[in-house]
């Protein structure tokens, strides 16, 4: 598994998602990480000293696995970007079936109208 950078993340997140448009997928995790083992967590916290989680990001398509670590400060950049190339790849989900308004409102009945308020003369 390779760690990289959020931007070259992007990139490699992005060749993916192009590679499997004819056969394949994806699969994205995302986790709270610190990055940090367990017992040097354990030594921050009996110190004193804050904890600075991370999100731990990976993706992989079978074959190869990549991943990157996305702090506090890159998060909301990070999931605008993320957003986007989600958004531009998801083509092969289906449409949602909706109701015709029209047929909704065709069955209504025609009392409406005997309900609207009298002119005053």
């Amino acid at each position: 598994m390779v760690l990289l950078q959020p931007d070259p993340f992007l990139n490699e997140l992005t060749s993916m998602f192009e590679k499997s448009t004819e056969k394949g997928s994806v699969w994205v995790t995302l986790k709270r990480s610190s990055l940090k083992s367990k017992a040097q967590r354990n030594k921050m916290k009996t110190a004193g000293s804050p904890i600075e989680y991370r999100c731990l990001v990976r993706a992989t398509d079978g074959k190869k696995t990549i991943s990157t670590s996305v702090g506090t400060k890159d998060h909301q950049r990070f999931q605008a970007s993320y957003a986007t190339i989600l958004k531009a790849h998801m083509t092969a989900l289906k449409k949602r079936e909706r109701k015709d308004k029209k047929k909704a409102t065709g069955t209504v009945n025609k009392e409406g109208d005997s309900k609207k308020k009298p002119k005053k003369a």
